[in-house]
């Protein structure tokens, strides 16, 4: 039994009981449970507490003597902590977990969040950059900030020195989500704790960390692949040929994300990845209205449909029979279907887009849109790539 980096894209159920939920926590905070050990012990065992119960046979026969797994005690103290700080605990598949998180490879089990969650449901992009940021450099990650924060976006960073301070700053007053490397109530480094604080109360801070951690050098790696899971694309304003904030934008190429990149100077090492980046292919960012195209603006006004959407699915088990009073809802007329799937690529146009996106700026509900995207991934006109991004191929 090792310790695992990489997360099933399919999540067990969450826990439904709070005996449920301590067992749930007591597996994952385990000793060599990662992710891919925690869902695979679910899957086999079905029950949290009988993988609990199974856990140190599993690591005898894996070489490793005197096993034993968390103790309750453990995680009721770190409950305790998180309701002393305000923080809520949410799991994947629970209505509070950031869907597009879910889809990474090694997505988080668990989230530590402290703030306001309603920010995990809007339209987010993530800023980033050097941490010994340039003057020029903390000035337009703050235009960038202020002005996507203006048009509708929540801005994502990872609360470091230098491009991160100045976005979360700037974007304050619209929106701004903090993902940590150490606990959620941990303020990390020194100098940003008051920005911290405030993020806290008007934003959110987030980690997947045990509260109280202190963070080291290598859990900032493992934030950075959520700071670019939660989100469509990452803006990269300073990166040096070697950085966290160039590997943050190769995390995202891998996860399927968007990469957009502010140019810089030939001569100036701390643009150096930056430049490399564009080079090898990404979006090049001049300002703001240059992401505002590639993303598409969340505040435009949703297109008066020519067509009238059905009405909400009934939640009813499919063993149950419809009254009979009850007529079965009417095929639409083919000119409707195709008025929607016209809608649905315009909207892709000129660039890939969230599903949830999409169907915000379509102004229709889930139920109404998901056929059509079906209908049109099997014509070949849409592609669903990872993290829930939806492309256009014609």
């Amino acid at each position: 039994m090792t310790q695992d980096d990489k997360s099933s894209t399919h999540p067990p159920l969450p826990p439904t009981t709070e005996d449920d939920r301590v067992a749930h926590f007591r597996l994952l905070r385990s000793r060599r449970v990662g992710p891919v050990t925690y869902r695979r012990l679910l899957a086999e065992h079905g029950s949290a507490q009988a993988a609990l119960e199974a856990l140190p046979q599993i690591a005898a026969a894996a070489g490793v003597s005197g096993y034993q797994v968390c103790p309750e005690g453990v995680v009721q103290a770190e409950f305790r902590a998180g309701r002393l700080a305000q923080a809520r605990l949410v799991f994947a598949g629970e209505p509070d977990f950031p869907a597009p998180l879910a889809d990474i490879d090694d997505a988080p089990v668990a989230l530590w969040i402290k703030g306001r969650a309603s920010l995990l449901k809007t339209p987010m992009v993530a800023l980033i950059g050097a941490r010994t940021a340039s003057s020029l450099g903390t000035r337009m990650a703050a235009k960038l900030a202020a002005e996507l924060g203006e048009a509708g976006f929540t801005v994502v960073s990872g609360l470091a020195r230098g491009i991160d301070a100045a976005a979360h700053l700037k974007a304050l007053p619209t929106g701004t989500i903090a993902v940590v490397a150490g606990g959620v109530d941990v303020l990390y480094p020194a100098e940003n704790a008051e920005l911290a604080k405030q993020i806290a109360k008007d934003g959110l801070c987030l980690s997947d960390q045990p509260m109280g951690f202190q963070p080291r050098a290598r859990h900032f790696v493992a934030r950075n692949r959520i700071v670019s899971g939660l989100v469509p694309a990452v803006v990269v304003v300073e990166a040096a040929a070697k950085s966290g904030s160039l590997g943050t934008a190769r995390t995202a190429l891998d996860q399927g994300r968007d990469v957009l990149v502010v140019p810089g100077h030939p001569f100036d090492a701390r643009v150096a990845g930056c430049n490399m980046l564009i080079r090898d292919g990404a979006t090049l960012v001049r300002g703001t209205q240059d992401i505002l195209d590639h993303l598409g603006d969340p505040k435009t006004a949703a297109p008066e449909l020519p067509f009238d959407l059905p009405p909400a699915r009934d939640t009813a088990p499919a063993h149950q029979a419809a009254p009979a009073h009850q007529a079965a809802p009417a095929q639409r007329p083919l000119r409707q279907v195709a008025a929607l799937h016209d809608a649905i690529l315009e909207r892709l146009l000129p660039g890939p887009l969230a599903e949830d996106q999409l169907i915000r700026a379509m102004g229709a509900p889930a139920n109404a849109i998901a056929p059509a995207l079906i209908d049109l991934e099997l014509d070949g006109k849409v592609i669903r790539q990872s993290g829930g991004i939806l492309a256009r191929t014609i």
